[in-house]
């Protein structure tokens, strides 16, 4: 699922981030949601999250 629109997160989900150090490669890291960061509806590089790892990235693929 599309990591773009805020309304398809929620806290629990397990989701794939790109990390700000990560941009360029594109490393994907997986974790569960802790917290919503970004406020807005959606955003064009993914919606920012906080981990339970306490990692902090955009969501670019939501795990079913």
């Amino acid at each position: 699922m599309d990591g773009r629109k805020r309304k398809n997160i929620e806290v629990g989900s397990e989701v794939e981030i790109v990390q700000k150090h990560h941009q360029r490669t594109g490393e994907l890291t997986d974790g569960i949601v802790k917290r919503i960061l970004t406020k807005s509806p959606n955003h064009p590089h993914g919606i920012k999250v906080l981990l339970e790892t306490g990692e902090v990235g955009r969501v670019k693929t939501i795990i079913e």
